[in-house]
């Protein structure tokens, strides 16, 4: 089934951008995880433009949850990551919620201007 219009099959890789976009995440947070988890190793071309594949998108998804809604540490991740137990879900992501937030973000800066 084709992907509807204006979103990237879910198999598609991913730029850092499109990442950091979709998950809420600073550039410069996605390159330190990078230095700190070697699980997660988008592919690099030429410039160092980073290509995350779906499997790097799942893990940066897990990383976040584990950081920012389970309280773990960027240590307690690592050895979480390096043990042979399965890490926790993150909960699913609803349909349209992150277009939806984009548009109340969009709203609130408005706003404020």
């Amino acid at each position: 089934m084709p992907a509807p219009s204006g979103t990237k099959d879910p198999a598609a890789f991913r730029t850092i951008g499109e990442v950091s976009a979709e998950l809420g995440i600073a550039q410069h947070i996605l390159r330190y995880w990078e230095s700190r988890f070697p699980q997660l190793k988008p592919l690099q071309r030429a410039g160092n433009r980073r290509y995350y594949r779906p499997e790097d998108v799942e893990l940066v998804r897990r990383i976040h949850h584990l950081l920012t809604s389970q309280g773990y540490t960027v240590r307690g991740v690592q050895q979480l990551l390096k043990g042979k137990e399965p890490l926790p879900e993150p909960p699913p992501v609803e349909e349209g919620l992150v277009d939806a937030l984009k548009r109340v973000r969009a709203e609130l800066t408005a706003a404020i201007s």
